[in-house]
């Protein structure tokens, strides 16, 4: 997985492997700045039971797909070896939340925060 800045969007790029695992043929996900409404680099909270369609999960190795919770549809994919989580809380975009594992979570909070901060787009929680 890739992350980046393209103008005023962050765009996640999902490696072919990854991209078999979430059952999905989008290849990127592009989120405006404007529309992170929350960052974090914490263990995400998981609320009540999530739907998952279409997805996989693997008890304790794999979690990756779109997801269904009381919050509404959300992005999953997260390695249970990587405990480095980005949790991004959206608004007006197709996922309430996406929720990753990435090596440089913490490199990335600070860019996408510094980002925000410097555009002064998103209003954090």
């Amino acid at each position: 997985m890739k992350l980046r800045f393209v103008a005023n969007c962050l765009r996640i790029e999902l490696e072919w492997y990854e991209q078999i695992f979430a059952i999905t043929t989008n290849s990127t996900i592009t989120i405006p700045l404007s529309h992170i409404t929350n960052i974090t680099n914490e263990f995400p909270n998981i609320q009540g039971h999530a739907i998952r369609a279409p997805g996989t999960h693997i008890p304790f190795v794999l979690k990756a797909g779109t997801f269904y919770t009381c919050l509404g549809k959300e992005f999953w994919y997260i390695n249970q070896n990587i405990q480095n989580y980005l949790v991004l809380t959206l608004q007006d975009e197709e996922f309430a939340k996406i929720v990753v594992t990435i090596e440089d979570s913490q490199e990335w909070f600070q860019r996408i925060r510094e980002k925000c901060s410097e555009d002064n787009v998103g209003e954090f929680k």
